[in-house]
């Protein structure tokens, strides 16, 4: 049973950080390119940040690109975001998931698996 287990969420002021981690089990971790989405109220999935199997590539959205950080610990199966400089317009439920390779575009696969989500709140 694959299981994606995203854990350090919570709430914090602007300009505060915080630090996402993704526990995966029940899959070849290192054979796929491993994601952090977001969904805020009222909008749409958006896909932050993708590292590729062997965390030789990174992706980053517009939106987070010099403020957020993606990595990964293959031997231990975590994915981490290092969120810093955190606005209100980051409020949202943050989801770890894991992409196949093989996509024209490295890291636009869809999703194979996904997680449950942490919940990101930042006030002003």
């Amino acid at each position: 049973q694959v299981q994606l287990v995203e854990s350090g969420g919570g709430l914090v002021q602007t300009g505060g950080s915080l630090r996402l981690s993704c526990v995966v089990s029940g899959l070849t971790f290192g054979a796929y390119h491993m994601a952090w989405f977001r969904q805020g109220p009222g909008k749409e999935r958006e896909r932050l940040s993708v590292i590729s199997t062997s965390s030789q590539l990174t992706y980053y959205a517009d939106s987070v690109k010099g403020r957020f950080t993606i990595s990964r610990d293959n031997t231990g199966n975590m994915l981490y975001l290092q969120m810093n400089s955190l606005i209100p317009e980051d409020t949202a439920m943050y989801y770890c998931a894991a992409q196949p390779a093989g996509c024209s575009t490295w890291y636009t696969c869809n999703p194979a698996y996904g997680g449950q989500g942490t919940q990101v709140t930042v006030s002003s």
